[in-house]
């Protein structure tokens, strides 16, 4: 049966990345290989589930329910999944109203108004570093979901606007990798003591430049030429917002933005909490400045009419998807896929290399889980840092790897089969040179 859950994941996986030979949507994939995989799960629970822990027997104890292993597929694992991923959907719909509401008030012209340039290789060299910085304090995910919106002001070509997309999901990544709030998978071994804040940066933030640079040169020789005229706004009511509409909204965006690893820091709540925060004081600050503009302006600039403008297939998409390789983790094949690894390569180096590109394929957050639970090695031990940069940077390799990729894929229709051919060998020589640095600090400067 595990073979069976296997097939399943995999049909999907293909589903997603030909969608468009197939016609059909890849949230639709997605949904219906994450709901199949549990339901295979649900009806061999038997056989496939582990023996309940013992924190689970004693909670079904003061509940005086039974712990069958269903009760705990379901109470102990699917709600857990469930809540793991419902905090990344919350903090995805946040993030992405706050870009529309500050798109709405026009907020972003006051950057792309400053952006003059004409000539493709400036504005692909501008974004990605500032994707890369940006990543860094924010994190991939909301980085490349502003960006995006960003692009589409100023880039009208459609293709050409995919291949800067593409550039800004590896600075996306790479950027995320060095600090400890930049990507999810570096969180993880943050919190779990496995790496300290400033060993991070000083380790991981040379290999993730390279990272960035490889890809960024290579790509300079192959997207050429000048941008022609910036895209008509895609709002269909005529607006007339004021300048202090433009600079407020901005500002609020991007503090609010800004606040939410701040708020995490302090309060230890989960991320989509500081984001729901943000959101509410937009919303907020919305409902008073509305009372300023006339009713047209009022009506095309108000969250409720934003919140429809919000992609609903890609949120969907992410349920489908992290459900899936949700169920792969519980069953326990992605563990035993890293002790496999550890038992045959030997080399631990090499297994963080592996994972970084096998992220890539699966979700990194519970590979980075497995070996967490893996290794007890101290911290800042030269395996967490150089696992910290591979599954922070690896995912970058095709566009279903990282949660920055999926919401490029999801927010501009970039196919599977497209970034496989025009990002994906760049992403993956600048993983291989990011790696070649890191060994090279470790040799030379004792770095790692």
């Amino acid at each position: 049966m595990v073979t069976a859950i296997i097939t399943v994941f995999v049909i999907g996986y293909l589903a997603i990345a030909f969608e468009y030979q197939l016609h059909i949507n890849k949230a639709a994939a997605a949904l219906l290989t994450g709901t199949i995989c549990w339901s295979l799960y649900a009806l061999n629970v038997t056989l496939l589930a582990p023996t309940p822990p013992a924190w689970f027997v004693e909670f079904c104890q003061a509940q005086r329910i039974d712990p069958t292993k269903l009760h705990y597929l379901v109470d102990g694992q699917l709600l857990h999944v469930t809540a793991e991923i419902a905090q990344i959907l919350f903090f995805l719909m946040g993030a992405m109203t706050i870009v529309e509401l500050v798109d709405a008030h026009e907020g972003f012209a006051l950057i792309t108004d400053r952006i003059q340039t004409k000539s493709v290789r400036k504005l692909l060299w501008i974004t990605t570093w500032l994707s890369f910085f940006f990543s860094a304090v924010l994190d991939n995910l909301t980085t490349t979901i502003v960006m995006v919106s960003l692009m589409r002001k100023l880039v009208s070509e459609k293709e050409l606007r995919r291949l800067l997309i593409g550039a800004i999901v590896v600075a996306a990544n790479a950027g995320g990798a060095w600090t400890v709030i930049g990507d999810v998978t570096t969180t993880m071994l943050w919190i779990k003591n496995k790496v300290g804040t400033i060993e991070v940066m000083k380790v991981i933030f040379l290999p993730s430049v390279v990272c960035l640079l490889v890809p960024l040169i290579g790509m300079s020789y192959v997207i050429r030429g000048s941008l022609g005229e910036r895209p008509t706004s895609h709002h269909s009511i005529d607006k007339n917002i004021a300048a202090w509409h433009q600079k407020l909204f901005l500002a609020l965006g991007l503090l609010g933005l800004l606040f939410v690893p701040i708020f995490k820091t302090i309060t230890h709540l989960p991320p989509f909490m500081g984001m729901m925060l943000s959101l509410s004081v937009l919303w907020f600050v919305s409902e008073i400045t509305s009372k300023t503009m006339d009713e047209a302006t009022r009506s095309s600039t108000g969250v409720l009419w934003v919140l429809k403008r919000i992609d609903m297939s890609s949120i969907l998409f992410f349920l489908g998807i992290l459900l899936a390789v949700g169920s792969l983790a519980s069953i326990g094949i992605l563990a035993d896929f890293a002790a496999y690894l550890d038992a045959t390569v030997g080399n631990r180096s090499i297994v963080a290399i592996i994972i970084g590109l096998v992220s890539a394929i699966v979700d990194n957050v519970p590979l980075v889980a497995a070996g967490i639970e893996m290794y007890e090695m101290p911290m800042n031990d030269p395996f967490w840092l150089l696992l910290a940069y591979c599954a922070g940077t690896g995912g970058s390799c095709l566009i279903i790897g990282s949660a920055a990729g999926v919401a490029a894929m999801g927010l501009e229709n970039i196919s599977f089969i497209w970034y496989l051919r025009k990002i994906g060998p760049w992403a993956l020589l600048g993983y291989v040179a990011g790696i070649a640095v890191y060994f090279l600090q470790t040799s030379f400067f004792g770095l790692g």
